[in-house]
């Protein structure tokens, strides 16, 4: 399943800010566009981390079936 995010890049007097407009928390900023391109997707790699462990802190001690693959719609 290939999952399509969109990132939305504004120009600011400081260079380039940048978020993913699915994925809250997802933000960032860059001198240029390329480093904010940069940075951006190691912001979604730090999201989808962190969720992915206050998920599973959340859920620890109860029975879970964690399903890997989801359909596309």
């Amino acid at each position: 399943m290939k999952i399509q995010l969109t990132a939305v890049f504004l120009k600011v007097p400081e260079g380039y800010t940048g978020f993913v407009e699915e994925l809250p928390g997802a933000n960032t900023q860059g001198a240029t566009l390329e480093e904010a391109r940069e940075n951006l997707e190691e912001a979604i790699t730090l999201v989808l981390e962190a969720n992915r462990t206050l998920s599973r802190e959340s859920l620890q001690g109860q029975e879970v079936v964690r399903d890997l693959e989801i359909p596309e719609p």
